[in-house]
């Protein structure tokens, strides 16, 4: 059985680290633990000593370090390599070399999670994308809208989401992740913003409270409705024996058989 793509990753503070547990037990399926965002300037060396006495942390998360423009990149690069974390997430990731020298510092198969932030991140995408180890890009929507001005979330946004499912296809990547929904206790707008994303070709999404995992992980699953549709696809197109063949009135061709095969095959891995 082949691995399942992951749906949804779960922040959790590197400051309260006794939410790990917690966090992995919650249906996410990865786990990030913060060193950016959710920890203030004085606290990063405090935060990455929390993370070094949790074994919970060891291979069994992802880490968001600092940025590589930052003074705790490194720092946070070398906790990674020592902890042997299960992969890193590199926001403002811009350029191929700083994603190599994380991947230089990581243990031997960590995966590694580029987050496009930027404007400059997101025109060498291509090249970010094509680093080795590199298993997926991460849209960092709220800090991109912030680099170039944008106000909004969907139309305006439209073009750079299109795009960054376009380069992780073209680097052949595990489809992308899209940004957080801000609005924790709003379950519909997370549903709006999941299938929206999934429309685009998004596979994942970055999740700030586990109120949203539930949520996104039957989104990006596939529907009852999906299910019985492919199902139907596969069985017609095997009886046809090559034949052309309908299904609900519809003609069915080699692309909608390789659709309803994928969806089947993605069911298999996540259950």
């Amino acid at each position: 059985m082949q691995t399942p793509i992951a749906r949804s990753y779960l922040f959790a503070p590197a400051t309260r680290i006794e939410r790990v547990p917690k966090a992995l037990a919650s249906g996410a399926d990865a786990v990030i633990v913060d060193l950016e965002d959710a920890v203030a300037p004085g606290d990063k060396r405090s935060a990455r000593d929390a993370i070094a006495r949790s074994a919970q942390c060891a291979e069994s998360v992802f880490v968001r370090i600092n940025g590589p423009d930052t003074e705790w990149f490194e720092d946070d690069l070398k906790l990674c390599s020592e902890l042997g974390v299960l992969g890193i997430v590199v926001p403002k990731s811009e350029t191929s070399e700083q994603i190599r020298h994380a991947g230089s510092r990581a243990r031997p198969g960590a995966i590694l999670l580029p987050l496009i932030e930027t404007a400059v991140g997101y025109a060498n995408m291509a090249k970010v994308g094509a680093t080795p180890g590199v298993q997926r890009l991460v849209f960092g929507s709220i800090d991109f809208q912030l680099d170039l001005g944008i106000t909004g979330e969907r139309d305006e946004l439209l073009f750079f989401r299109s795009g960054m499912v376009l380069a992780s296809t073209l680097a052949q990547l595990q489809p992308p992740v899209d940004g957080v929904t801000v609005d924790i206790e709003n379950v519909e707008r997370v549903r709006d913003d999941t299938l929206y994303a999934k429309r685009l070709g998004f596979g994942g999404k970055l999740c700030i409270h586990p109120k949203q995992i539930g949520t996104v992980n039957q989104c990006f699953s596939p529907s009852a409705e999906e299910m019985s549709w492919a199902k139907r696809v596969v069985e017609a197109a095997g009886a046809a024996n090559g034949g052309a063949v309908q299904v609900d009135g519809k003609m069915i061709d080699r692309p909608v058989l390789v659709r309803a095969q994928a969806i089947l095959t993605s069911q298999r891995a996540s259950s």
